[in-house]
């Protein structure tokens, strides 16, 4: 597994020990933590069947309302991946697939590649600045974690000895996840050092509309967007006139190049690109959708809540 572990801002938790990785957006419920957290040094041919034991617990252990990605290395060097609810494993921006588990999904086989993402929704195109931290062992808070395999990686005893004393990175043990709410006064504060920056939610930029994800991921739309399964591909992105936003799409719903947004001043539009099962868009007040015309600009207000597959994304622009 990769040496650098880059932590992205938010509430959930990210562990990770020897050859696994664990992502859980429900730190207040211990019996799963405590289950999934047991299976990070699981490796090897016998690893599938933990796996599926474990998503058997799932759905009792947290009322069926979580989300969790659990990534292990084989002694082959390739990815054995169980998740459920938000929590989906991405290699070099494409989510991973598999079959479905009772309580989950289960994967097995797929070539680790250069970047591994691990978190709700997909990778954010740009990691923020100061959320780096060289997680070897231990539990750390944040909304997801992103593992390069070719990246150098900080000295852990340098990253360690940034953070202050009651810090739950270097957490042995289980009890770093469910100390992790009781942190929140000590999370919400910006802090001096830049490796301590996993405990931060960045604030955006006010004068930047944004996308906000039903899963929680925020994206600022500084510049056009093309959105989709694998939208890196489309002309706009190749030609460098748009960013690719990569959605998780474990339900095959979503095209390629789903759609697009657009700016021309402090207006944003949205663009259907042709999708196979459409576009929607519907009013902050709306009972239904609408489905955009192919290739027909549609202009978004605050508040407007759009539909690509199964993904509700709402879109927010800030007062004058």
């Amino acid at each position: 597994m990769p040496d650098r572990c880059e932590v992205l801002p938010g509430d959930a938790v990210v562990a990770r020990s020897g050859g696994g990785l664990l992502w859980v957006d429900a730190p207040g419920s211990p019996a799963l933590v405590s289950a999934l957290h047991a299976c990070l040094g699981v490796s090897g041919p016998g690893a599938d069947r933990v796996l599926a034991a474990v998503a058997g617990q799932v759905s009792s252990l947290a009322s069926g309302g979580a989300s969790f990605a659990l990534v292990l290395a084989t002694d082959t060097g390739s990815g054995v991946a169980l998740w459920g609810g938000k929590g989906q494993p991405a290699v070099d921006g494409v989510p991973v697939s598999g079959s479905s588990v009772e309580g989950g999904t289960l994967a097995s086989g797929f070539a680790l590649g250069q970047t591994l993402y691990v978190g709700p929704g997909q990778s954010a195109p740009r990691t923020p600045p100061g959320v780096s931290f060289d997680l070897v062992e231990g539990t750390v808070p944040g909304g997801g974690a992103t593992l390069h395999l070719a990246a150098p990686a900080p000295s852990a005893a340098t990253a360690t000895s940034a953070a202050p004393a009651q810090s739950p990175f270097s957490a042995p043990s289980d009890a770093g996840f469910g100390a992790s709410r009781g942190s929140s006064a000590a999370s919400s504060a910006r802090p001096e050092s830049g490796e301590q920056t996993a405990f931060w939610r960045p604030d955006a930029d006010s004068a930047v509309p944004i996308l906000r994800f039903d899963d929680g991921m925020v994206v600022t739309i500084d510049e056009d967007l093309v959105l989709g399964r694998r939208p890196d591909n489309h002309e706009m992105v190749t030609s460098g006139s748009a960013r690719a936003v990569p959605i998780a799409d474990t339900q095959n719903v979503l095209s390629s190049a789903h759609a697009a947004l657009t700016r021309s001043g402090r207006e944003v539009s949205l663009v259907d690109l042709g999708s196979l099962n459409g576009t929607h868009v519907a009013g902050p007040e709306a009972t239904e959708w609408t489905q955009l015309e192919p290739g027909v600009a549609h202009p978004l207000s605050d508040g407007d809540r759009l539909l690509l597959g199964w993904t509700v994304i709402t879109f927010e622009q800030p007062q004058e």
